[in-house]
């Protein structure tokens, strides 16, 4: 095989290269295109899907293009955040997989001039029964402990799901949350020929190499064993060091940019800052300090090690960023300068070993029109595992021990989500985190949120309510939200299906931003996530930062003996794409659209509610219906419910199944003292009084049909997975 194939490169996208250069890359030059001209670096089959999404709003302060998004949060301060994506390395190493993802995502935020504050993960794995699911699972959590744990760094929510089209591909997304003084912060932009490019942070060896190109950007197959070297290996606590170094050389002002070393390493960020400052850029490799010896000059470039940042440094500064960098005993090298050539050069030995245009690496990336068709049939399998004429309270506890819907504290638990003393609301019952910020007077809610199987079902219903549901969990706790960030994990594009999945899904996430007023600050796309076996679920995950005004009101407590219970919002429920629909192997085409009007303005109705501070419990419908999401607080309270659905089943006409199991997007269920609740009515929201606080037992009657369980019953069964998990 032709080397250029080897590295990802097509026969046209070579000659496009020898078309730019002139002549025939070289071995330096070669790698170094493979690389920045890869799916994972290029964004070649999604540029332009992801330039019609909405960016601008009155608290942006950096959008798409840095290393990550920030808004504004009052008193000079802004909040930094961005998700991206391990999927593939984590496949194939998930401890490290996992660990160098959150490495890598601190970098972004840090690359801003932010400390990160807070840490949330999205997972996605195979059915837990197998014994490659399990493994999986336990180097992933156990990565992301470490990393986050080491560094101080509170993991304050996240969502792990399970399901058969992540059992050999698994998503791990990682989103990260920093805290930056507005005017502090810096752009990744070279600037100022004849300044230097100085390398803050670990030596450079071969882990990593190719990790952009030969494993981000294809997809997985037999053998992916073999790809292990590809796989960075993390060091949080000299990440530590790193943070707290750029910490202070920003605060004195000793940087004119700063930029992390990700994906393609010294190519890629040196490339993408000279190209942002429209500047040239030079980089020797024999000063780069190296772990390992004998590593040729494209092996330099393309090293993907972690732990490291790039800086441009005046040269009267020098000297200063040395003196900072020994104090927090990290590395430091003057690897290259600035120059107004234009060009990305390489040099070794003194000689040039590689010459490019840097507008011709780093912009000159096809980007590619994609040939979408709808599928003619569903491309995923069904395993039933529920009678679809069970009893309904066997129904409710199948659905409650199912690996997507059961507790997952036992993951929490291996995260520190208090560490740092800003969480004011932790994982676990709320429906996002709430964190303190007393710089800027003003507190924030994040949450992340996904869902690759109603995506499935259609890619524009399903995403439009992953925003949604994400905006949801906002308001449960009283937030506005002030960004979004998304990660876009995909199957392979080049296939008619996925380009048509793909393509729903960014419409639907535009519209829904555009909706709601939202706008996308920046996020990543990780594409050709499929194996022999087929794709993933399309599975959009989208992350939001909103502001919450007090955050003593965020309706997090749980509901007490004789609080009333209503459901709020226009909630018109669907077996259609449920998870009730999974575990009976009905599972296909096809997704009612949701009530994007009427789903915001039962969000604002709800966050109006919890920041006047007169309902006790917020909590959105969502995975299982309206019947898990009774359950899951009465386990949280430990206090039994009466309710009836009657009046939902006449006002939208729905089965009795489709009322206690259906799901569709703008549901609440708050509850408080029903005179407030009442008063809740009339406002162009549907708001139905639903029953009382009592007991120790859930009883829900929907029409013929009636649910009645003990709370210990309940329990077991939501507790259930890590004996699953852990077997």
């Amino acid at each position: 095989m032709a080397r250029h194939r080897e590295l990802g490169l097509t026969d046209r996208e070579y000659e496009l290269i020898c078309d730019r250069m002139g002549r025939e890359p070289n071995g330096v030059e070669l790698a170094m295109f493979s690389l920045l001209w890869s799916e994972h670096c290029g964004y070649k089959h999604s540029r332009k899907l992801l330039s019609t999404l909405p960016t601008e709003g009155p608290r942006v302060v950096m959008g798409p293009g840095e290393n990550a998004g920030a808004v504004d949060v009052g008193n000079g301060y802004s909040v930094a955040f961005k998700v991206e994506s391990h999927n593939h390395p984590s496949a194939v190493e998930p401890f490290q997989g996992a660990a160098t993802g959150v490495g890598g995502i601190l970098r972004d935020v840090i690359a801003l001039g932010a400390r990160p504050i807070a840490m949330l993960d999205s997972l996605r794995f195979g059915p837990p029964d197998d014994e490659r699911t399990r493994y999986l699972v336990d180097g992933v959590v156990r990565g992301i402990g470490h990393y986050g744990n080491s560094m101080g760094i509170p993991t304050v929510g996240g969502e792990i799901e399970f399901a058969a089209p992540y059992a050999q591909n698994p998503l791990v997304n990682a989103m990260c949350v920093g805290l930056a003084k507005t005017d502090e912060m810096v752009r990744a932009a070279a600037s100022g020929p004849g300044n230097l490019v100085v390398l803050i942070g670990s030596l450079t060896g071969r882990d990593g190499i190719g990790g952009a190109s030969v494993l981000a950007s294809a997809e997985l197959g037999e053998g992916d064993d073999a790809k292990r070297p590809t796989v960075q290996i993390g060091d949080p606590f000299e990440e530590s060091k790193v943070l707290e170094c750029c910490q202070e050389l920003l605060a004195e002002g000793l940087l004119v940019s700063l930029q992390d070393l990700g994906a393609a390493g010294l190519t890629s960020s040196a490339g993408e800052m000279a190209s942002a400052g429209r500047v040239g850029i030079e980089i020797d490799v024999d000063e780069v300090p190296l772990r390992e010896a004998g590593m040729e000059p494209f092996e330099i470039m393309v090293s993907e090690s972690q732990e490291r940042m790039l800086a441009i440094v005046e040269p009267d500064q020098v000297e200063r960023v040395r003196e900072v960098c020994e104090k927090w005993q990290t590395g430091f090298a003057v690897v290259g300068r600035v120059t107004d050539s234009g060009k990305f050069t390489v040099v070794a030995d003194g000689e040039a070993v590689g010459e490019m245009a840097v507008d011709d690496l780093v912009d000159g990336c096809p980007a590619y029109d994609l040939e979408p068709a709808e599928p003619t049939e569903w491309p995923y399998s069904n395993d039933p595992s529920l009678d679809p004429e069970a009893d309904p309270a066997e129904a409710l506890l199948a659905l409650l021990a199912s690996p997507t819907i059961a507790s997952k504290q036992w993951a929490f638990e291996q995260y520190d989500s208090i560490v740092g003393s800003r969480t004011v609301v932790r994982p676990g019952p709320a429906d996002a985190a709430v964190l303190s910020i007393p710089e800027a007077g003003t507190a924030i809610a994040v949450a992340i949120d996904g869902s690759g199987r109603r995506v499935a079902c259609e890619p524009w219903s399903g995403t439009v309510g992953t925003v949604l549901e994400c905006a949801a969990n906002l308001a449960c706790v009283g937030a506005e939200p002030l960004g979004l960030t998304n990660c876009l994990n995909f199957g392979n594009p080049e296939k008619p299906t996925i380009a048509w999945q793909l393509t729903r899904s960014v419409e639907g996430l535009g519209d829904a931003c555009r909706a709601l007023g939202v706008p996308v600050v920046g996020g990543n796309v990780s594409l050709y996530n499929e194996t022999p076996s087929g794709p993933i679920y399309p599975t959009p995950v989208v992350g939001m930062v909103g502001e919450v005004p007090d955050p003593n009101r965020v309706a997090s407590r749980p509901w007490e003996e004789g609080d009333q219970i209503a459901l709020v919002g226009p909630f018109d429920p669907s077996l259609a794409g449920s998870e009730f629909a999974a575990l009976t192997g009905s599972l296909g085409p096809g997704l009612p659209d949701p009530d994007l009007e009427g789903a915001i303005a039962a969000i604002e109705l709800v966050r109006d509610a919890v920041r006047s501070g007169s309902v006790r419990t917020a909590h959105d419908v969502s995975d299982g219906g309206i019947a898990v999401a009774l359950a899951e607080l009465a386990i949280n309270a430990g206090l039994g419910c009466e309710v009836d659905l009657g009046s939902l089943i006449a006002r939208t006409d729905c089965s009795p199944e489709d009322a206690l199991f259906g799901e569709c997007p703008g549901g609440f269920i708050l509850a408080g003292e029903h005179s407030v609740l009442e008063q809740l009515g009339g406002k162009g929201v549907p708001v139905e009084m639903l029953g009382p606080v009592a007991g120790d037992e859930l009883r829900v009657a929907a029409g013929e049909r009636t649910v009645a369980l003990g709370l210990a019953r309940l329990r077991e069964a939501w507790e259930s997975l890590p004996a699953a998990v852990e077997a």
